[in-house]
């Protein structure tokens, strides 16, 4: 999967809205996840068990990871076609 696969209004259109969103274009603190660094996350929770089904993440504006979360949760990265 490459970033630059997807941009922010791709995903919008893809998935909608996201369930919760943790920090944003703005923050100036970044964070590490599954070997990403990232300062604004998007998680989309599947509404029939209430439990994370993907995840986004973004560094500014730039595309950083799509993640599909299994089961378990572990978390594979994904195209926007396969997520």
């Amino acid at each position: 999967m490459r970033p630059a696969d997807f941009d922010r209004e791709s995903v919008w259109r893809r998935f909608g809205a996201p369930s919760e969103q943790e920090g944003g274009v703005n923050e100036a603190r970044t964070q590490r996840c599954n070997g990403f660094v990232w300062n604004e996350k998007w998680v989309y929770l599947d509404p029939a068990k209430g439990r994370v089904r993907r995840v986004v993440l973004w560094n500014r504006y730039d595309p950083v990871a799509i993640l599909r979360v299994d089961e378990d949760g572990r978390c594979e990265p994904v195209s926007l076609d396969d997520a």
